[in-house]
């Protein structure tokens, strides 16, 4: 069936089921706030822990596996908790199995509240405590993230994250896809920040591009801003 020929039924095209393997996986709104089902945000934690493992920066800042797991969960765990009542969440799921999380801050929502950007770091401090050298160069990029974060309004790409197991299958291209359309329907521009080079033609695709590129700690990866401009078209892989 062509895109021409989608039945209408009210739902916008990035809630078609994607078929991946196991079963088809369809996309829909995620509440990580204080209405969120037991459970969920703990399986969007587990799903950005597995997704990060082997990320550049987490990786240099715990290098051992088994504690930078441990950490992770921590972290995102906060982090999700702190964004929850201001992000606009979505998850991509197989029956009751998460798979995917995107975590979008609308306008005027970023940075967080104080007690939101304490929890962030309380998780933070939680996950690297035993290994000083990877808490400071935490607290290095959280400052550079900050800073180098546009002032004027946009949509914030916090965190998109698909499970190892179903990467390549299409579900980060669905979700992200509200949140591209909001801002564009709005005239805003999308902001993302990622510390991995092979994500900048994976980003390119959707209209982004590089910024900055940022260098937080002298031994540590770097890390680069991206920019995608309101109503940008996608561009052919």
């Amino acid at each position: 069936m062509t895109s021409s020929e989608r039945p209408v039924t009210g739902e916008p095209a990035w809630a078609d089921p994607v078929l991946v393997p196991g079963g088809p996986v369809v996309v829909r709104p995620l509440d990580l706030g204080a209405g969120a089902r037991p459970g969920d945000r703990g399986q969007a934690a587990a799903v950005a822990t597995r997704a990060f493992h082997h990320d550049p920066l987490f990786e240099h800042l715990e290098p051992r596996a088994l504690e930078r797991s441990r950490g992770l969960g921590w972290f995102w765990l906060a982090c999700l908790e702190a964004s929850g009542p201001r992000a606009r969440c979505y998850g991509a799921w197989q029956g009751e199995r998460l798979l995917g999380v995107s975590v979008w801050f609308p306008p005027g929502t970023y940075p967080l509240p104080l007690a939101g950007q304490a929890r962030e770091l309380l998780g933070g401090l939680r996950a690297l405590w035993r290994r000083p050298p990877g808490l400071l160069d935490g607290l290095r990029y959280l400052l550079a993230i900050d800073r180098a974060h546009p002032k004027e309004e946009l949509w914030y790409l916090f965190l998109l994250v698909v499970d190892p197991l179903v990467q390549r299958c299409g579900l980060g291209a669905r979700l992200q896809a509200p949140g591209m359309a909001a801002a564009d329907a709005e005239g805003l521009d999308c902001y993302l920040e990622t510390q991995k080079a092979e994500n900048l033609p994976y980003y390119r695709r959707f209209g982004y591009e590089v910024l900055e590129e940022l260098r937080p700690a002298p031994s540590g990866p770097p890390m680069w801003t991206m920019r995608r401009p309101a109503g940008a078209a996608p561009r052919a892989s």
